[in-house]
C-alpha cells in the first residue's frame, strides 16, 4: 500500500504538500538558529566574563606557601594553581584555581582548603562563571536564570510549531480521507493506516528539515555578525571579545532533538485520529467544502451581497485548513507591532532622559583609572586643550549622614519625613536617621564656577548640599516634584564613612542649594533620601581619610566649541586621552559616538527580531500558498455548481478577492487593538505623553510588513483562481478520487 500509493499521492498533491514543506523548513530553521545562537551567546558570555573578572573558578585566600601551593597542584582535578598578586599581600595571599571537571568544584575546594590547613571560610566561588556551567551553589542567593529561560523559550517554541506544523499535516491528511476509508474497507489496519501516514511525514519532511537545519545554521551566523557588528565590537578600542561563531556536536543533537520530535508529535496527531475513522464515515468523505447557510447574514453580505456570502461561507468551511495561516500571520503581526512599538518607545526615552537631558553638559568623556584626583597633575592640560569650551574634573565618593528631626523641612515633614523610608535607604536611629550622603568631588576651578553659579561665597573651604528631595508618592519619574530637604540653618554638616573605614568629619556648609552642576550624573533617581554633598579637591584631600569611600575613577567632562562634527569630536577625545597621560589607563567615549552606537544597538535588534517575525509569516504565507494553489483539485466542483447557475467569473473573482482580503486583513484586526492596548499600558508604565509616541510611532515599517502580507495573499489566490478559471466546466465535475 505504501509503496503504490504514498509517492503518486505526494506526486499528484504537490500544492497541498507545499504548507508542510513550508512549515517544516521554516520550523527546522528556527530550531536551528535558537539552539545555535543560544550556545554562541552563552559561549560569548562565559568569555565576558573570564575577560572581566578571570578564569578562576575557586579561590583560596590564606598563608600560601610553596608546599601548599605544591599539594594544591598535585590534587587530581587541579588543571591550574596561581598565586593572584594583585590581592595577594605579605600576611596573606590569594590563589585562584581552575579544575578540569568543574562540576565537582563545591566538593573539591573545602578538601583542598583542609588539606593545606585552612577552613572553608577561606574559600571562594566564581558563582557567575559556575552558573554559566549549570553549577548551582545554596549559598548563592543571586538569580541565574539564563538556562531557564532558554528551556521555557525553547518549549514555547516547540509547542508554537508543534501547532503550525499539526494544522499543515492535518489539512494534508485529510485530503486522502476517502482512499483511506477505501483501503480501510478492504482490509487495510488502523496501524497499518497510521504507518502509512508517518512514512509519508517522513518522506515529505526529510529534506525539508535538514535543509532548514543547514539555513538555520548559516543564519546563526549572519546574525553573529550582525550583533558583532551593531554592538561595536569591530571598533580598535573595544573593551569587549569579539564574537566568534563556535559549533558543537551536543548543539547538533539537541536540534536534531527538538526538530525530530516537534515533527513526529505534529505529524503523529492527525495520522491517529484519521487511523481511528470508521470506513463508512471515510468513504462518505468526498473532499468538497461543506457550505452552511447562515440563518442571519453576516457583515461580508450585507456590504458584497451574495459574492460576500458565499466568501464567508467558504472561509468558514476552510477555517481548519487555514488555522495554520490565521495562527502565524497573527503571532508574526503581533510581533513585528510589539517590537517596533517598544523599541520606538525605548529609543524615545533614552532620547529624552540622556541624550537631550545631557546634550549640552558634555561632548567628551574620560575615565581615568587609579587616578586621586587631589594626586592627579594633568588637570591644567586638560583645561587648556585646544577646542573645548570648558572642562570639568570629578572624583565621586559614598558617606554617611546622620539627619535629625529638627533639620529636616516644614514640606519634608509634612510628607512624613523620613519614617515611612525603606531601611535599605535610610536607618533609624535613636538621634535620627542615617542617610547615604554621596559626595561630588570637583577640581578647585570647577567647585568656585559652581558657587557663583548658585549665588554662593567662591570659597575652598566647605560644602555645597543639594537641598532637596523627590516627592516619593508621584510615581511620574519623568516630570518630578521636589521640596527642600533640611531646613538649610546648620553651619556645617558631619560626614560618616559609609564603610568600616574612617571615622567621621565635620565640614562647614557653604550653601544649600536645588541646582545640580553641569555633570552627567544622576541624583535621588533611586535613593530618593540621599542628601548629595559637593566638595572642592583642597578640602576633599584633608577629610578624605576620616570618610573615607572614595572611588578610584576620576572623571573628566569637556564640552567642545565645535558640538556638531563627530571628527572634531573624535580629535578632542583623542587629544583629552594623549593630555592624561600614557601612565595612567583610561577609556574615553563621546557624545555622537555614543548616539551612534545606541542607534546601530537599536537598529541591529531591530533587524534580527523583524526577520524572526518575517520568517514565522512565512509558515502563514505558505499555508495561503498550498490553499489557494490547490483549488482545482478542491473547489473546482464549488465553482462548477456557481457557474452552472448563473455565476460569472467575475463575480468569482470578486469573492476570491474577499476571501483574501479577509485572509489577509484578520490578523490586523486581531492584533491591531491588542498593539494598542500593549502601547496603551507602555505609555502609562513609562509616563509618556501619547502624542510624543504618535509623533515618532513606527509607521512605516509596520505598514510595510502589512502590504507584505496582503500582497503576498493576493498573489497566491490570484494565481489558483487563474488556475481553475481556465479549467472547462466538465473537467470541474470530474470526480478524480482514486484516479
Amino acid at each position: 500500500m505504501r509503496r503504490e500509493y504514498s509517492w503518486n499521492d505526494m506526486r499528484r498533491s504537490r500544492a497541498s504538500s507545499l504548507s508542510v514543506v513550508t512549515a517544516v523548513f521554516v520550523s527546522a530553521l528556527l530550531l536551528s538558529l535558537l539552539c545555535s545562537l543560544a550556545y554562541n551567546l552563552w559561549i560569548d558570555q562565559i568569555r565576558q566574563i573570564q575577560w572581566e573578572e578571570g578564569d578562576w573558578e575557586g579561590r583560596i585566600t590564606g598563608k600560601i606557601t610553596d608546599e601548599t601551593l605544591e599539594i594544591v597542584r598535585n590534587y587530581v582535578n587541579v588543571r591550574t594553581a596561581d598565586i593572584n598578586e594583585e590581592l595577594s599581600g605579605e600576611e596573606s595571599q590569594t590563589l585562584d584555581i581552575t579544575f578540569y571537571q568543574p562540576a565537582s568544584v563545591l566538593e573539591d575546594m573545602p578538601e583542598i582548603a583542609r588539606l593545606i590547613g585552612l577552613g572553608e571560610e577561606a574559600v571562594t566561588y566564581h558563582y557567575r562563571l559556575l552558573a554559566m556551567y549549570i553549577i548551582r551553589d545554596p549559598a548563592d542567593t543571586a538569580p541565574r536564570l539564563l538556562f531557564p529561560f532558554f528551556l521555557l523559550v525553547t518549549g514555547i517554541a516547540c509547542v508554537s510549531l508543534i501547532i503550525v506544523i499539526h494544522n499543515a499535516f492535518a489539512v494534508t491528511m485529510n485530503s486522502r480521507i476517502r482512499q483511506l476509508g477505501i483501503f480501510s474497507s478492504v482490509g487495510a489496519t488502523p496501524r497499518q493506516i497510521r504507518a502509512c501516514l508517518m512514512q509519508e511525514a517522513a518522506m515529505l519532511c526529510a529534506l525539508p528539515a535538514a535543509a532548514g537545519y543547514v539555513a538555520g545554521l548559516l543564519l546563526s551566523m549572519g546574525a553573529l555578525t550582525v550583533i558583532d557588528f551593531y554592538a561595536g565590537n569591530l571598533r580598535a578600542d573595544s573593551t569587549r571579545p569579539e564574537l566568534v561563531w563556535q559549533y558543537h556536536p551536543a548543539v547538533f543533537a539537541a536540534a536534531a532533538a527538538a526538530i525530530v520530535i516537534t515533527i513526529v508529535i505534529s505529524a503523529w496527531l492527525p495520522a491517529r485520529k484519521l487511523g481511528r475513522m470508521e470506513p463508512l464515515e471515510a468513504i462518505k468523505y468526498n473532499g468538497d467544502l461543506l457550505l452552511k447557510k447562515r440563518k442571519h447574514p453576516g457583515l461580508l453580505s450585507k456590504l458584497f451581497g451574495i459574492e460576500g456570502e458565499l466568501a464567508a461561507n467558504a472561509l468558514r468551511a476552510q477555517r481548519r485548513a487555514l488555522r495554520t495561516s490565521s495562527l502565524a500571520l497573527t503571532l508574526s503581526f503581533l510581533a513585528f507591532s510589539l517590537m517596533q512599538c517598544l523599541f520606538t518607545l525605548s529609543g524615545i526615552s533614552t532620547q529624552m532622559t540622556y541624550f537631550e537631558r545631557y546634550e549640552d553638559i558634555w561632548d567628551v568623556m574620560v575615565t581615568v583609572e587609579h587616578a586621586p584626583l587631589e594626586q592627579f597633575d594633568g588637570t591644567q592640560a586638560l583645561r587648556n586643550l585646544d577646542g573645548a569650551a570648558s572642562c570639568v574634573i570629578y572624583q565621586k565618593a559614598s558617606a554617611r549622614r546622620l539627619v535629625t528631626e529638627e533639620e529636616i523641612s516644614r514640606e519634608c515633614a509634612q510628607m512624613e519625613g523620613l519614617s515611612e523610608a525603606p531601611e535599605e535607604y535610610v536607618q533609624e536611629t535613636g538621634e535620627g536617621w542615617l542617610v547615604h550622603a554621596p559626595v561630588v568631588i570637583l577640581d578647585d576651578e570647577s567647585f568656585l564656577e559652581y558657587c557663583r553659579q548658585i549665588g554662593a561665597p567662591a570659597v575652598l573651604d566647605g560644602a555645597v548640599i543639594l537641598n532637596q528631595i523627590r516627592d516619593v508618592y508621584k510615581k511620574n519619574f519623568r516630570e518630578p516634584d521636589y521640596m527642600p530637604y533640611l531646613n538649610g540653618e546648620a553651619e556645617t554638616t558631619i560626614l560618616r564613612p559609609d564603610g568600616t573605614e574612617g571615622t567621621s568629619c565635620e565640614i562647614p556648609v557653604t550653601a544649600y542649594t536645588s541646582e545640580v552642576p553641569a555633570l552627567r550624573e544622576d541624583y535621588g533617581t533611586i535613593d530618593y533620601y540621599e542628601l548629595v554633598h559637593f566638595l572642592p579637591s583642597s578640602l576633599w584631600e584633608s577629610v578624605q581619610e576620616a570618610v573615607g569611600g572614595a572611588q578610584e575613577e576620576l572623571y573628566v567632562q569637556i564640552l567642545a566649541d565645535d558640538r556638531t562634527s563627530a571628527k572634531a569630536l573624535e580629535a578632542l577625545e583623542e587629544e583629552a586621552r594623549r593630555a592624561v597621560g600614557d601612565s595612567y589607563e583610561t577609556e574615553s567615549e563621546n557624545r555622537i559616538q555614543e548616539k551612534e552606537m545606541d542607534d546601530r544597538m537599536r537598529e541591529g535588534m531591530m533587524v534580527i527580531m523583524g526577520s524572526f517575525c518575517v520568517l514565522f509569516a512565512l509558515i502563514g504565507v505558505g499555508n495561503v500558498f498550498s490553499n489557494a494553489l490547490g483549488f482545482v483539485r478542491q473547489r473546482r466542483r464549488e465553482m462548477a455548481r456557481y457557474l452552472s447557475v448563473g455565476m460569472t467569473p467575475a463575480g468569482i473573482k470578486k469573492m476570491f478577492c474577499l476571501e483574501a482580503a479577509v485572509i489577509g486583513g484578520r490578523p490586523l484586526a486581531v492584533t491591531a487593538p491588542l498593539t494598542a492596548a500593549a502601547v496603551w499600558l507602555m505609555l502609562r508604565a513609562s509616563y509618556l505623553e501619547p502624542q510624543v509616541f504618535l509623533r515618532n510611532a513606527p509607521v512605516v515599517p509596520i505598514l510595510l510588513f502589512i502590504l507584505g502580507i496582503f500582497a503576498s495573499v493576493a498573489l497566491a489566490y490570484y494565481l489558483g483562481g487563474r488556475q481553475l478559471l481556465r479549467c472547462e466546466l466538465a473537467q470541474m465535475l470530474e470526480d478524480d478520487t482514486m484516479r
